[in-house]
């Protein structure tokens, strides 16, 4: 079975149950690569010979994104600050004193607006609903932020990898594959310099959390 008749295969509604799932388990605090699986299931819907709907795409990228951050807004308020604690000893490279430091400092800079903007960066798509939650910001608050964000999050993305990957067969009939590489790799270095620049944040973090202990056991 080729590639073209496996995917054919697949029923549009697994597809949405995935995207809802795993978008949702992410939004919760678990880190899994939701906007992988919400990009993959919006080129699949610009695909006319499969019967994945873009629509159906978005709104189930939105209801996974609004409920798994309100569980994870529950679960924070329950457990608070010391949940954080607890995670980053099992899970030091998701959870560790920077993460949770540099989101923190986010969420007092922002406040609920984290929420929102939340859903574009993916340190706080993970953390957003454990943080709020644990901070004590106020639910309806959060669940307006969280229901905005989740509706342009997931239904921005889920619009421009569609029209993308309908434009992208009328543009490779005029173009060559070497342009479509060089706009990938343009593409995949913005995303490495993005990370690097979180990942030295969250460093620096660190550094700070770790004096700040040793200075108070002395």
């Amino acid at each position: 079975m080729n590639v073209e008749a496996l995917l054919q295969s697949v029923p549009p509604l697994a597809v949405y149950l995935v995207v809802c799932g795993v978008v949702g388990v992410e939004s919760l605090g678990i880190p899994l690569p939701g906007e992988i699986v919400l990009v993959t299931a919006a080129l699949m819907s610009s695909q006319h010979d499969l019967a994945v709907n873009p629509v159906g795409v978005g709104l189930a990228a939105v209801i996974g994104a609004v409920v798994g951050d309100s569980i994870g807004y529950a679960i924070g308020r329950r457990f608070g600050m010391p949940l954080f604690d607890r995670l980053g000893q099992r899970f030091p490279k998701h959870f560790g004193p920077g993460h949770v430091a540099l989101a923190e400092r986010l969420f007092n800079r922002w406040g609920v607006r984290a929420v929102f903007f939340g859903r574009f960066i993916a340190l706080l798509r993970i953390f957003a609903g454990p943080l709020a939650g644990a901070l004590n910001m106020h639910y309806p608050r959060f669940l307006a932020a969280n229901v905005s964000g989740a509706i342009c999050w997931a239904g921005g993305t889920t619009a421009l990898v569609y029209f993308a990957g309908m434009a992208a067969e009328r543009w490779m009939e005029r173009f060559s594959w070497v342009a479509l590489v060089v706009a990938i790799v343009f593409g995949l270095i913005a995303a490495f310099a993005l990370r690097e620049r979180t990942a030295r944040a969250i460093t620096e973090l660190e550094a700070e959390h770790d004096r700040k202990t040793d200075s108070s056991t002395v």
